[in-house]
């Protein structure tokens, strides 16, 4: 009588009168249902969690309010900046170019 391997007769293995496929699923379950509880453990702590963002958005609103708009003509002139930029660049390619 073969107790382990391969059984012929019955077409399947022969492991005696212990299965582990139910211990195996009862494992898995118990794995997957405690994964889930912390993901929505989880779940629920982040969401508790926006109180702070919450504040510091009103806070930054608060602020936004409070702070002096800029006058209309003090705007920079981005024209004359970029001709500035662009003259100051061409001399200095003139300078390294010059022996």
């Amino acid at each position: 009588m073969r107790r382990f391997g391969w059984s012929g007769a019955t077409g399947g293995a022969g492991s005696g009168a212990e299965c582990s496929i139910a211990r195996v699923k009862r494992l898995l379950a118990l794995l997957a249902g405690g994964l889930g509880i912390g993901a929505l453990l989880r779940r629920r702590t982040r969401l508790a969690g926006d109180a702070p963002a919450d504040e510091l958005r009103a806070k930054l609103a608060a602020n936004r309010d409070d702070a002096e708009p800029e006058p209309e003509g003090t705007a920079p002139d981005l024209n004359g900046r970029r001709t500035d930029v662009h003259e100051r660049a061409r001399r200095a390619i003139d300078e390294l170019r010059e022996p």
